[in-house]
């Protein structure tokens, strides 16, 4: 069993002082962020590691971007949700300055009601609202999700001799996908790499 990060009652709880604040923005600014367990001792705070590291993350970063959520952000957001459902620390990968918990809190308490008033079911219709327009048809199908462009001319491999509804020109769905890099994969290298 692991052993707790701070003995709890020797911890201050609830807001943050400015002092404490400035205590753990100097220290982090002249030894990095370390080890979160030994932190709060070293930069003379009486709090445990793992507030110290959520203040920090949350708040107190100099990289974080403060304000009003942007249209392009709002618009980023949803439709990466649509890809990748309820992941919000890799949305928030993909949203310079901004932390997983307020994506995540942004979409609970705008967006998803801002869905919701266009018709839009945010946990139920996924991709399928990227589509403003296609038939039915062409949503009935997952193979007719794409994110490559759809080949008209019959010799796509993978819809050799079937009737898929991605071989009709109304079901393209490449315009109304997000164009997005969504390489977000962490592992370590394949091993065909480590020994060049």
């Amino acid at each position: 069993m692991r052993k707790p990060c701070c003995e709890k009652k020797e911890t201050n709880k609830g807001a943050w002082s400015k002092q404490e604040d400035q205590k753990l923005i100097d220290h982090i600014q002249k030894h990095g962020e370390g080890c979160w367990r030994s932190l709060p001792q070293a930069a003379g705070l009486l709090r445990c590691g793992k507030s110290c590291r959520l203040r920090w993350v949350n708040y107190l970063r100099p990289d974080l971007k403060r304000g009003n959520f942007g249209e392009d952000e709002e618009e980023l957001i949803i439709k990466l949700h649509a890809l990748l459902g309820n992941r919000w620390s890799l949305i928030a990968g993909r949203l310079p300055g901004r932390t997983d918990n307020e994506v995540k809190n942004y979409w609970n308490t705008h967006l998803k009601k801002k869905l919701i008033k266009r018709g839009i079911d945010p946990n139920n219709d996924r991709l399928a609202h990227y589509s403003a327009g296609a038939p039915k048809s062409c949503l009935s199908n997952s193979n007719s999700i794409r994110t490559s462009p759809v080949n008209f001319n019959g010799d796509d491999d993978n819809n050799v001799g079937g009737s898929d509804s991605s071989m009709d020109p109304k079901c393209n769905q490449t315009s109304s996908l997000p164009d997005l890099n969504l390489d977000l994969t962490v592992a370590p290298p394949p091993m065909e790499y480590v020994g060049s």
